[in-house]
């Protein structure tokens, strides 16, 4: 595989080098816990699917509450003690966990506040790391960049859910939690280890008022038809990953009859679906342009998953098949689209306001995940799963449209846009 030229580069950037390992790491962990999180709950304590709702609900709460005051901190303080200290937090909380289950303390109540806190301090990180790397790598390296992150993260997520499934099948959920509480160590060692300055921060006598930059944060993205639009749809998306995060292992393991070790096996080949899509994305953005690559990648999404109700109930083999299917088409057009859509906002923000803006982005899509959590689960204990996934595939095709409306599929590339000026500025906010 030939790397493409914008990203040779990237490979002699000792900063980059270590936010890149340290996410990769992280993301291992991370993806294990994602399977093990809900199997501890569903395998230990017989939850059912508003239980499962109930942990990621309060996920999507917690994003919620901590999302528009996680972009003001961003913008106001150094990034990369922020991402540090999240994950260290992140560590100890999962870490309670293994020792919950050894001590035979292990209840939902604990699930619940881990899952909520910890998505706390991912908020706050998601927010400081998506605002962080416009600051190491120059802007026309941004697809390259994300396409290399993400990547890596396939390459994680290929072997985490095969490797969490049969850590789940031979000792226990918690046990593979434990593994995720390592990585998250391992993450802050290697961010630790950064010495490139970070550019200042405003100084504190500058500073609004945090609800008032909070409102210049949602200004921004209300005011740019580009930015809105990509809102819009990326909260559309989500509504679907908030029914899939709830419905799914619940629809795999209880409708279709497969064990946690094939499901960890189905679920890490949408890290080749992810691979092959990151890899493709700088080609694409190259080929099609932005638009037309964002807009083709969000249709993969959604036919992709479309197989998800479509499979076959008590035909064990066909209905893997169905779930293959969709973790290699669905993966590899959602992350096409992350990519590109990630990179066209952070070349389009001013480092002043990016964390505000990322923030702004963080807390709409959480808004609709949870939509997609609460009443994916209400339709699925109701209707069943297969009609919870259908709502979720409504969102997924009305983000299309709002795509197709707007200015974002004429975009060639990066530098044909730029996010609104703060109030008082008369230009856009680009570098």
């Amino acid at each position: 595989m030939t790397l493409p030229s914008a990203s040779a580069s990237l490979w002699r950037n000792r900063t980059f080098l270590a936010v890149w390992s340290a996410g990769t790491i992280s993301i291992f962990g991370s993806l294990i816990t994602r399977t093990a999180l809900p199997f501890a709950a569903i395998l230990i304590l017989d939850a059912g699917p508003l239980e499962i709702s109930a942990i990621r609900g309060g996920e999507e709460v917690a994003a919620l509450i901590v999302g528009l005051f996680a972009g003001a901190w961003v913008d106001r303080l150094r990034r990369r003690p922020i991402m540090i200290a999240a994950d260290l937090g992140r560590a100890i909380l999962l870490g309670s966990i293994p020792v919950a289950f050894v001590a035979h303390a292990l209840g939902m109540t604990q699930l619940v506040l881990v899952a909520f806190f910890a998505a706390v301090l991912t908020t706050v990180f998601d927010v400081a790391d998506r605002s962080y790397l416009p600051t190491v790598v120059r802007r026309e390296q941004l697809v390259a960049a994300n396409s290399a992150l993400t990547a890596s993260g396939s390459v994680a997520e290929f072997t985490s859910f095969g490797i969490g499934g049969f850590l789940i099948t031979l000792f226990s959920a918690p046990i593979a939690i434990l593994v995720d509480a390592v990585s998250f160590v391992v993450s802050a060692v290697l961010l630790g280890s950064i010495r490139r300055p970070e550019p200042p921060t405003k100084p504190v006598h500058r500073r609004e008022p945090v609800l008032r930059e909070i409102r210049d944060g949602l200004r921004i993205v209300a005011r740019s038809p580009v930015l809105r639009a990509l809102a819009l749809a990326h909260g559309g998306t989500h509504i679907l990953w908030g029914v899939f995060g709830t419905s799914y292992l619940l629809y795999a393991n209880k409708e279709l009859g497969l064990d946690p070790a094939s499901i960890g096996v189905i679920a890490a080949l949408g890290g080749v679906g992810s691979l092959l899509g990151s890899v493709a994305a700088p080609a694409l953005v190259r080929r099609l342009g932005v638009g037309r690559t964002i807009l083709g990648g969000m249709l993969l999404f959604a036919l992709g998953n479309l197989l998800i109700p479509l499979a076959p109930a008590h035909a064990l083999l066909l209905g893997a098949a169905f779930l293959v299917a969709q973790q290699l088409i669905g993966d590899s057009g959602g992350t096409v689209y992350e990519i590109v859509e990630t990179s066209l906002v952070q070349s389009s923000v001013d480092n002043r306001v990016i964390g505000r803006v990322n923030a702004t982005f963080f807390t709409f899509t959480t808004l609709m995940t949870l939509a997609g959590v609460v009443i994916g689960g209400v339709i699925a204990e109701l209707a069943g799963l297969r009609a919870a996934f259908a709502f979720g595939l409504l969102g997924a095709v009305l983000s299309i449209v709002v795509i197709w409306l707007s200015p974002v599929r004429h975009i060639r590339d990066t530098t044909m846009t730029a996010g609104p000026a703060l109030p008082g500025d008369e230009a856009p906010l680009t570098e």
